[in-house]
């Protein structure tokens, strides 16, 4: 694929719909883009991808890199090649900082996907883990009701992840999903509120190539309703 193209493996319904027991190796998702977020087998963890490389951050605080990604199995996850077109630096608070942040920089883009990464220190981060199914099937709320929550406090890292238009609630998260890792890789996760320590490196580049790829030969897929649950997907990626 081509820079700033968006490349995704399944549909957030299908995570609601607890279709997770399958999916494609990261190797895979990884042909596609070296940027990016999504989860592993079984709603294990959270996932980012950085630099190509991929970590799992897990609800008992500990960061594992995937070294093999061949062997390991992600149910969803979204990419990117990314390559930013648009590069400042700001002080940040929040997902409404970020929001209104992007909207300046990409006036033309409430309909786009854009990419975003942001480097730099951290006043605070408030992420959460999901622990997984415990049952097949088992779907996204009731999983990330027993989510692990932490806050990082003056901590360098890095936030990666993309704004989705609101067409796309139910393919994808409609608006901004970020995740967060620390640069010794050692802490991370799902970005529920975050602020910045001063001025962070952003760099942004906005899409209008979106590459989707359905589950084959899936059970779970084959049966889930997938019908749309907004509100739902809200509430849990908030």
């Amino acid at each position: 694929m081509a820079h700033n193209e968006v490349f995704q493996y399944s549909i957030i319904s299908a995570l609601m719909d607890g279709v997770a027991s399958h999916g494609t190796p990261i190797a895979r998702v990884l042909e596609h883009g070296d940027h990016g977020l999504g989860t592993f087998r079984n709603m294990v963890g959270e996932m980012i991808v950085l630099d190509g490389q991929v970590y799992q951050m897990k609800a008992d605080g500990s960061v594992v890199h995937i070294a093999d990604p061949e062997a390991t199995v992600t149910p969803f996850a979204t990419v990117t090649r990314f390559r930013p077109t648009t590069a400042t630096r700001a002080t940040v608070v929040g997902k409404a900082g970020v929001e209104a942040l992007l909207t300046g920089l990409f006036p033309q883009a409430r309909n786009h996907f854009i990419a975003v990464r942001m480097d730099g220190v951290f006043r605070t981060v408030n992420v959460r883990t999901a622990g997984g199914q415990l049952r097949p099937r088992e779907g996204m709320v009731d999983v990330c009701a027993r989510q692990t929550t932490h806050t990082f406090e003056g901590v360098k890292g890095t936030i990666v992840g993309f704004r989705c238009p609101e067409y796309v609630m139910g393919i994808n998260v409609a608006g901004d999903h970020f995740h967060f890792i620390s640069e010794d890789r050692q802490r991370g996760g799902h970005i529920l509120a975050f602020e910045t320590e001063g001025d962070v490196d952003i760099g942004a580049a906005q899409m209008s190539k979106f590459h989707l790829e359905l589950p084959t030969e899936d059970e779970e897929f084959n049966e889930a309703t997938l019908k749309l649950q907004a509100q739902r997907i809200k509430a849990v990626e908030g």
